[in-house]
């Protein structure tokens, strides 16, 4: 058994003055201060019959508060289980039934959602941060323990809840901090929810590096544009639809010298994004992740970040990655599956031996996503292979031509799927929303005519108001592949 001192309990020891949690609203908690409330939280929580190994489900928006009950609930040793805020009754009951939960604390905008909820529910600010202590808290970590269930999307059938054990996170924001370094000076913006990995990786790196987060309850681009420009903020982590709206807010305008990295991730970047962001010398870092290796996985260095725009770097240390094809690595430049190995990785899904027993294979982890390696060992990633199109044997990415769409200046947002053709098989067709209403079909087709081959022209433009999208604003295709009409 692999143990270390639980981070909080270790950081507050070390810099118990220092800044850990500065809220948008002005609010600035020190780690000493976090530390004390979340043991509060958690004799509180043992109080009402919580017990290390219990299943916990958390159902909240962004909010200091919920920093706290995560640290507590690593105080106990339960598993959290994180749920998705923008679901629906029924998919939460799913997952609280699937997880095992013993109790859902929530926040109090949920009350109603949940009131015919079979297990006990707690009101998070119900919770009083004044308990006296308890002294059988755990201050230690066994690494190997699960320390968290986060379902994935579920785009196809049922999610899964992947496992994630602390060792996932120690790995995951140590193979961080040695490509993105370390500054004593550090602040990172935290605006992705923290039900999602990307958020929650966050606050670990937070207690393990020393390092101030700057919370935001949801991404707001004014807010954060004045975060960065008057706060020091030196990282942000975000997807491209945020940085998009990053880059019109600055317009002419310049990032002070102490903002060092834009962490982009979330999916292919688009060029023109990246090109734009290049033009304004913001430092974007580009990087490729998923729940189940507890965030980043490969991410761009700074020496490459210009020479290979558009790359998601090579895995971080001591990370492993390879291109397969039909369990057969791949030669550089061949498109072909990701697959991922390395201490991050979670080691399964919850309750579903099936899909463990097709998603690894010898320790490797089969991510689904398609991509290729270049000459020097740089991975790109294309897209997801259930959103690949083959149109008439041919392979069509739908990252590709949603990156030429977002090039023309009248389209604000693009999502790609594919329809069924008789010819074909499946032809790409596209969802636009744009801010010129003068925009029609005939100019968004002349317009991918200009950089696309014809195979890969969408065969039908549909306008949206709004594209869906995720609550960490992933698009979500298989929503707009409902709304394609029968042919």
């Amino acid at each position: 058994m692999k143990t270390m001192p639980n981070w909080l309990e270790k950081r507050a020891y070390l810099t118990p003055e220092k800044e850990a949690v500065i809220t948008e609203d002005g609010y600035r908690m020190t780690f000493n201060q976090l530390r004390n409330d979340a043991k509060s939280v958690a004799t509180y929580l043992q109080h009402s019959g919580i017990q290390s190994g219990d299943h916990v489900a958390v159902l909240a928006i962004n909010s200091y508060k919920m920093i706290v009950l995560i640290h507590a609930l690593q105080y106990i040793g339960v598993v959290n289980v994180l749920l998705n805020t923008r679901l629906s009754e029924k998919e939460w009951e799913f997952q609280l039934s699937d997880a095992r939960a013993k109790l859902l604390i929530h926040d109090p905008v949920f009350k109603e959602n949940i009131k015919d909820t079979v297990i006990e529910t707690i009101d998070m600010t119900s919770i009083p941060l004044d308990a006296n202590v308890a002294e059988n808290l755990r201050t230690t970590i066994n690494q190997e323990e699960t320390s968290h269930i986060i379902y994935t999307s579920g785009t196809t059938g049922q999610p899964k809840g992947v496992q994630l054990s602390y060792d996932n996170h120690w790995s995951s924001a140590t193979a961080s901090a040695l490509n993105l370094g370390l500054h004593n000076d550090d602040r990172w913006l935290l605006c992705l929810p923290m039900f999602h990995v990307g958020g929650l990786s966050i606050i670990y790196r937070s207690v393990i590096y020393g390092m101030p987060i700057h919370l935001f309850e949801k991404f707001d681009v004014e807010k954060v544009h004045q975060a960065i420009m008057e706060e020091n903020i030196t990282i942000i982590s975000a997807v491209s639809v945020m940085a998009e709206q990053m880059m019109v807010r600055l317009g002419d305008g310049k990032y002070p010298d102490s903002f060092r990295c834009l962490l982009l991730g979330g999916g292919p970047a688009y060029r023109s994004l990246l090109e734009k962001c290049q033009g304004k010398n913001v430092p974007v870092f580009q990087t490729y992740g998923m729940t189940e290796t507890a965030s980043q996985f490969s991410t761009l260095d700074e020496s490459h970040a210009l020479q290979k725009l558009g790359s998601a770097g090579k895995p971080l240390f001591p990370g492993e990655l390879i291109i397969a094809n039909e369990g057969h690595e791949v030669p550089m430049g061949e498109v072909g599956e990701i697959l991922v190995k390395g201490p991050n990785v979670t080691e399964g899904y919850w309750n579903r031996q099936k899909a463990n027993d097709t998603s690894f294979e010898n320790d490797w982890l089969h991510t689904g996503d398609l991509g290729y390696l270049d000459e020097d060992g740089f991975l790109y990633v294309l897209d997801r292979r259930k959103d690949l199109i083959i149109s008439g044997g041919e392979n069509i990415y739908p990252a590709e031509i949603e990156n030429v769409l977002k090039q023309h200046p009248d389209i604000v947002d693009a999502g790609v799927v594919g329809r069924n053709d008789e010819k074909w098989g499946h032809v790409p067709v596209a969802f636009v929303t744009i801010k010129n209403e003068a925009l029609n079909e005939t100019d968004v087709i002349e317009h991918c005519h200009q950089y696309l081959a014809k195979y890969k022209v969408p065969k039908q433009i549909f306008f949206k108001e709004n594209l869906p999208r995720n609550a960490a604003k992933k698009l979500m295709r298989h929503l707009l592949a409902d709304e394609v009409p029968e042919r």
